[in-house]
């Protein structure tokens, strides 16, 4: 489980055998999203209040070429 970021007291994730749409894992404390991370669209959620998921949401856009690099980097790594 790669971890890409952690912010806040959260931390932003992947696993090793990840699928199509690309998207991130969030943890914090007991709490746990999934995003896609082109459209921002919330897949999953569980534990986060409302306030928890609009911070995700923002650091997401904040950093989204930072999570698709690492997202490509790692699935599509150069020869």
């Amino acid at each position: 489980m790669p971890t890409v970021l952690r912010i806040d007291g959260f931390r932003f994730f992947f696993f090793s055998d990840e699928h199509l749409p690309l998207h991130i894992h969030i943890e914090k404390g007991d709490g746990y999203m999934r995003v896609e991370l082109e459209t921002f669209k919330v897949t999953d959620v569980y534990k986060f209040s409302t306030k928890d998921i609009k911070k995700v949401i923002s650091i997401i856009e904040e950093n989204q070429s930072k999570l698709i690099g690492a997202w490509n980097d790692y699935f599509n790594p150069k020869s």
